[in-house]
């Protein structure tokens, strides 16, 4: 008989029914003493019991400035402590918190405003050649003549407060110190009235990723989503309270909030933060200065530490796990830090934002074999099956399928784009995830390529519809399209076909140009190439695959072509 590609995660340990809120008290009562944060790079280091104090404190705050129950609290920062404080403060007083991308510009950081309906706003200050507060400014004039709590502006109605994480007093922002002073008007006795009107089931969070209309879509998940599956994949790695991961992932994406933030909370583990924004050799001291037992990173970030010309410098003998996952993983790489970097129990995750985001994971008990290969198998309590994405009809295993999952790691829907959640998730509530895989015998996956032309660069999943749609805005430009072309640093980058209007001219360079301070550097293509037209079909449809393989000849990346990923 036939096996199909259907596989559900079975487990002896049931799915946690509880809030977010309600989980960190447990862990704060369970281990008050053990560190929960330490973050090298601001001197901190702060107790579970602290943790709980502060977050909670947070969170009586947001209430004094009006944040109600199912609000939107956008956090616009880097890697800080107070980053984790919003994420959990918010999720005592059941606000949706957005994560916006600091890499975003202004266009897109208005775009994250409205389309979340964001009512209150925290950014950090500048950092390197970002000036957050002045993109703010730009997005927001009308914020210069407001008084903090007081923001009124036609482009974004919901808006209301901008919390500066600092103490410098911008115009219509209230500074960190302040907001936290406002927190004393609120006892906590009203505070625990409004974690006890939560379920678990209500929306928590919103993250923004690329899809089908070019435009980022918001995310919505739950308390429960993200709870649980943080909690998994914690387990996936042995995590005890004796733990300490080092996170150098960006914490506005689901490999930060979720795979790192939640897995260590949910076990008591210790989050160390080696810095602001991803440093090679400040990891490499920060794993061997604080005694890291687990390491994250999306290959480019592993990639950069191996290559470190002080690699030998520093010592590895407290690591023992971690996971590589946000793009497909070369396996050279996965060899090499289980044994240069004593990671002898790494695993990976595969998943999507939509997914909360883990659905497939090898675990510390699985060969090595089969973590350099696959990516695992269906998570406890999770349906997996692979499916012909034309017939829908699930495939024997051993063929190639989409990957569909379904279960309690299944966003609850799009925010505010009801047709896109449509398109994603079907009348049985399977998410689509566009992904092609073969499961095996055993149930293991493994990831052979995407129905959806996203491209994923070191870890940040990137549309080319979105990135074509901006250069339209540019009136030499007559028509263009994005693809990826493999690169070995970071899996992927961006490669522009621009065809001119006539009579125009345009240099490499000036295509570049044309994105600073207008879209994510890492939205920048690398490669520019100018066309009279581009390969399609007999009925008009773009052969993006043909351009791609064009492209691998012409800049001769036929090796990085042929680089083994798992």
């Amino acid at each position: 008989m036939i096996q199909d590609s259907y596989s559900s995660g079975i487990s002896n340990v049931p799915l946690m029914g509880m809030t977010i809120g309600d989980m960190l008290d447990s862990i704060a009562e369970k281990y008050p003493e053990n560190e929960a944060i330490v973050s090298v790079e601001q001197n901190i280091r702060w107790t579970y019991a602290e943790f709980k104090e502060r977050a909670e404190r947070l969170g009586r705050s947001l209430m004094a400035i009006g944040v109600k129950k199912g609000d939107r609290v956008a956090i616009w920062a880097m890697n800080y402590a107070e980053w984790i404080l919003v994420q959990f403060a918010t999720a005592k007083i059941g606000a949706i918190m957005v994560n916006i991308n600091p890499a975003y510009r202004t266009f897109e950081l208005e775009y994250a405003l409205k389309q979340a309906e964001v009512h209150t706003l925290i950014l950090q200050g500048r950092f390197k050649t970002s000036d957050y507060v002045g993109m703010f400014y730009e997005a927001c004039p009308e914020a210069i003549e407001n008084r903090p709590g007081k923001i009124s502006s036609e482009k974004f109605p919901f808006l209301r407060n901008v919390v500066f994480m600092g103490d410098i007093p911008y115009n219509g922002m209230f500074t960190w110190d302040e907001i936290l002073e406002k927190g004393r008007n609120i006892s906590p006795e009203e505070l625990r009235e409004r974690t006890e009107s939560l379920s678990f089931d209500d929306p928590i969070n919103i993250q923004y990723t690329s899809g089908t209309t070019g435009y980022p879509k918001g995310v919505v998940l739950t308390h429960h989503s993200v709870l649980n599956n943080g909690f998994t994949i914690g387990e996936g790695m042995a995590f005890t309270e004796n733990d300490r991961l080092c996170i150098p992932v960006p914490f506005y994406h689901c490999f930060g909030m979720v795979l790192s933030n939640m897995a260590c909370v949910t076990h008591g583990t210790t989050m160390v933060l080696p810095s602001a924004a991803f440093d090679a050799e400040t990891v490499l001291k920060t794993v061997q200065d604080e005694k890291c037992t687990a390491l994250h990173g999306v290959p480019t970030m592993f990639i950069a530490e191996l290559k470190h010309p002080n690699f030998t410098k520093y010592k590895y003998d407290t690591l023992r796990t971690g996971i590589m996952a946000g793009s497909p993983c070369p396996t050279e790489y996965m060899k090499a830090i289980s044994e240069k970097m004593n990671m002898t129990d790494v695993v990976i995750v595969y998943g999507q934002t939509e997914t909360s985001p883990g659905v497939t994971m090898t675990t510390t008990e699985d060969p090595i074999e089969r973590r350099v290969s696959t990516v695992g198998k269906a998570f406890p309590h999770v349906e997996l099956k692979l499916v012909d994405p034309q017939t829908q009809k699930i495939v024997p295993r051993g063929m190639t399928g989409e990957i569909c999952a379904r279960g309690y790691v299944v966003m609850k829907c799009y925010y505010n784009n009801p047709s896109a959640t449509r398109s994603t998730i079907d009348a049985d509530r399977w998410n689509h995830t566009g992904d092609l895989g073969v499961m095996d015998e055993e149930g293991y996956v493994r990831i052979v390529g995407r129905i959806k032309e996203m491209v994923i660069r070191g870890g940040e999943n990137i549309y080319p519809r979105e990135i074509e749609e901006f250069f339209h805005t540019n009136p030499k430009i007559e028509d263009v399209y994005i693809i990826g072309v493999p690169d070995e640093k970071y899996g992927e980058e961006l490669m522009a076909w621009v065809k001119l209007h006539e009579g125009f001219e345009m240099t490499e360079e000036e295509v570049k140009a044309y994105c600073d301070g207008r879209i994510a550097r890492y939205k920048t293509p690398r490669y520019v190439k100018f066309v009279s037209g581009f390969p399609a079909t007999v009925t008009g449809k773009i052969r993006k695959g043909e351009m791609r393989e064009i492209s691998i000849r012409e800049l001769g990346l036929e090796d990085e072509a042929r680089i083994e990923t798992a």
